[in-house]
């Protein structure tokens, strides 16, 4: 599943395609067909990203809200759209652009106060200027659950993902099975400033990279990450290799039904 930064970097790609153009919103697949409807040749105002979830504001107070789950995805080019290759739940085109969406776990059609309720049930994120880390560090005080699942409630941190779950652990050195509310908070602040960081660094690039200038590929001798993930890291999928930093195996396992990746010695109980 995406995680947050891709999302932002989506909600700038459709600003800078169609923000202020009046757009054509169709359905190929005829699964958003009425909604789309109900935009088809409106202004789309702006576009804005929260945690994983993505929202197309128009300018009669409504909004597309795109979530894209495990298999969605967009794809943007130049005017004129061609057919349509597979199941396109929906098409923007204008200003000389178009984008194709398939695959959303969802794609609906909200007003501002429906909009306003499902960011209300998110925590801070990161990568927004206006994040209150305040609001996380409360929740992370009343949770009994361990700090490894704490960060994957999108109640508590938003856009937090398996990867930067994983890899702000171990650059903190926190056992992912630490209880939560034990964390002490110069640790919280360390790891709220260091998602932060390498979240937004994350929107800049478009890839996850996280680890230390004397750990990267040309420091070490070492061959670059082979990965689909892209990106230079310490643990995220790297089970059974070599911590670049103790030497010892990095451990898998599950947690609550998600993949943890973690070194047992720098992470240590």
């Amino acid at each position: 599943m995406p995680e947050g930064h891709v999302i932002h970097r989506l909600a700038g790609q459709y600003d800078v395609a169609f923000a202020g153009a009046v757009v054509s919103v169709t359905s190929p697949q005829g699964r958003f067909a009425d909604s789309a409807a109900l935009l088809n040749g409106r202004h789309l105002v702006d576009t804005d990203a929260y945690g994983k979830h993505l929202f197309l504001n128009f300018d009669d107070d409504r909004a597309v809200h795109v979530h894209l789950g495990l298999y969605g995805k967009v794809t943007f080019d130049r005017s004129p759209a061609p057919e349509p290759v597979g199941l396109v739940r929906m098409r923007l085109e204008g200003s000389g652009r178009y984008a194709d969406l398939r695959g959303p776990a969802a794609c609906d059609v909200m007003s501002h106060e429906q909009v306003a309720a499902v960011v209300d049930r998110l925590g801070p994120d990161p990568i927004r200027t206006d994040a209150d880390s305040e609001l996380a560090w409360e929740r992370l005080q009343t949770s009994r659950s361990s700090i490894g699942s704490v960060l994957m409630d999108q109640r508590t941190f938003a856009g937090v993902g398996n990867i930067y779950r994983a890899e702000v652990l171990f650059r903190a050195r926190v056992n992912p099975h630490r209880e939560a509310r034990a964390v002490r908070r110069r640790t919280f602040d360390a790891m709220w400033d260091d998602l932060v960081t390498l979240m937004r660094v994350g929107v800049r690039d478009g890839r996850i990279d996280t680890v230390l200038p004397e750990h990267e590929p040309e420091a070490m001798g070492r061959a670059p990450r082979d990965d689909r993930h892209g990106g230079e890291v310490y643990v995220y999928r790297r089970e059974g290799q070599r911590c670049f930093v103790c030497g010892s195996k990095v451990r898998l396992e599950d947690m609550q039904g998600r993949t943890l990746y973690w070194c047992p010695r720098c992470q240590r109980r």
